[in-house]
């Protein structure tokens, strides 16, 4: 039997380096496949805990939950009513909500946004402070109204002699001339640009109240000053009244009606730059 002949040094070395190379290769090959699996690993619980963030429970729907389940006063609309509002809060919240009006319901349309801004708007100072002792996280403030609901034919027939009152002119911050434009109110209103706005007041149900006419003008106004892209979701309650559905045909548009559910109803209003109608007419 032969013998394998023996390797020559230079041979021997170049095996050395080769082997070396292998193994060195073996390592990085490791040290990526754990890298790539700790990494794959770590997104996932990333992930994970982005979504139990995103779907836990905040303190302020907590505290709604408690408050309902322990009173027995109910939120002035109806299930299918505050569905209207509720699907679209869902669908695009955090949000800038807007809501004309600070009442029993009002706790439970805050928790509906825990991440985005809620402002209450209301014209009773005395019932601002009692609603605000029960529920102290709420923001809300008393505004002024320059109406009455006596008033409400004559400002819908004279308001086009009023250059301030037109749709290219129309604002609302210092807007003295126009008396449909709500003048008074806190600086954040003007500064913020409002996702949704709900009109569930002021009252509009005797002569001397303030009437719904500036709410509903003045939310007309907002959205169509509306920057950037998107629609604004207008809520009108108490539709079933003669002044709320005159005011909302001539303003908020039956073109821009997207639901009427019970006593509600739900606008899509664009911006004035995507409006065919921009210059002359609301609707």
């Amino acid at each position: 039997m032969t013998k394998s002949p023996q390797f020559q040094p230079e041979k021997k070395k170049l095996l050395v380096v080769a082997i070396a190379g292998l193994i060195a290769a073996a390592l990085v090959i490791s040290t990526l496949i754990r890298s790539a699996e700790n990494s794959f690993f770590c997104s996932l619980a990333s992930s994970k805990a982005r979504d139990v963030a995103e779907y836990t429970t905040t303190p302020i729907q907590l505290r709604a939950i408690l408050h309902y389940a322990t009173s027995k006063i109910v939120p002035q609309q109806s299930l299918a009513e505050i569905t209207v509002s509720f699907n679209v809060l869902k669908e695009i919240s955090p949000c800038n909500f807007l809501v004309f009006g600070l009442g029993y319901d009002s706790l439970m349309w805050n928790s509906f946004n825990p991440r985005g801004t809620t402002l209450f708007l209301e014209e009773d100072p005395k019932w601002v402070q009692s609603v605000l002792k029960d529920a102290p996280t709420l923001n809300a403030h008393a505004v002024q109204y320059r109406t009455h609901l006596s008033e409400a034919d004559a400002l819908l027939s004279s308001y086009k002699k009023e250059p301030l009152c037109s749709p290219s002119k129309a604002f609302l911050r210092g807007n003295v001339g126009c008396k449909l434009a709500l003048t008074g109110l806190p600086d954040e209103v003007y500064d913020q640009q409002w996702d949704i706005i709900m009109i569930d007041a002021p009252r509009g149900y005797f002569p001397r109240a303030p009437g719904r006419m500036a709410a509903i003008f003045s939310a007309a106004v907002m959205a169509r000053r509306r920057r950037g892209s998107g629609v604004t979701h207008v809520y009108l309650h108490d539709v079933d009244r003669r002044v709320e559905k005159a005011f909302a045909e001539e303003f908020l548009c039956r073109k821009y009606l997207k639901d009427a559910v019970g006593r509600i109803w739900h606008f899509e209003i664009p911006p004035a730059a995507n409006s065919t109608n921009a210059d002359d007419r609301f609707c």
